[in-house]
């Protein structure tokens, strides 16, 4: 039988199982009673891992969750297509398919060979979790205006390979490969 994880356990960026299905916990807050004989309560906000829906639940301290058979794999970035986005699996070499809806606005970080960890929940893939930044080619970016500096603006609307849009610096040019990190989708420099 699986550990079970008590509420009070749960701290940010730790995964359990609750109704069925896996959880990551966003956030964590412990309220201790005031008055004798009161429960601690612990609040979660949590991601539900298979829908993408976030919200806060509030649990007494004891409560009991078990352990979600989560299991990342190392994979490659294939090609993206209208089922979704193939990936091929390092340890198999098989191909696994995340669909849009799996990725959201994640996807516009996929690009050719890009190596990542697939999450798997019962041997099924989920989610993707990326390395921490992401070099992409610059396709388009606004020409810098004279006087841009002097009025505080010191960025610029780039257009990267797939289609994301980032703010650069003015030094940045077409052609161009930059760094993005991957949890903010914000230019984090020069690749």
């Amino acid at each position: 039988m699986a550990a079970l994880i008590e509420a009070i356990e749960i701290k940010r960026k730790s995964y359990f199982e609750y109704e069925n299905a896996p959880y990551n916990c966003l956030d964590v807050e412990v309220s201790k009673p005031t008055a004798r004989g009161g429960q601690t309560l612990v609040r979660i906000k949590m991601r539900n891992l298979l829908t993408r829906a976030v919200f806060d639940r509030t649990f007494k301290a004891g409560e009991k969750f078990g352990d979600p058979d989560l299991v990342k794999a190392p994979a490659t970035f294939l090609y993206g297509d209208a089922d979704g986005s193939h990936f091929m699996d390092q340890a198999n070499f098989e191909t696994m398919t995340l669909t849009a809806d799996m990725l959201g606005d994640e996807r516009l970080l996929l690009v050719d060979n890009l190596e990542v960890q697939i999450q798997k929940y019962n041997g099924n893939p989920i989610a993707v979790m990326f390395p921490p930044h992401v070099e992409m080619t610059v396709t388009s970016a606004e020409g810098a205006v004279r006087g841009d500096t002097s009025s505080g603006s010191v960025t610029k609307l780039a257009v990267l390979e797939t289609g994301m849009e980032v703010r650069v610096p003015l030094f940045i040019k077409e052609g161009e490969k930059i760094k993005v990190h991957t949890d903010t989708l914000e230019f984090a420099g020069r690749a």
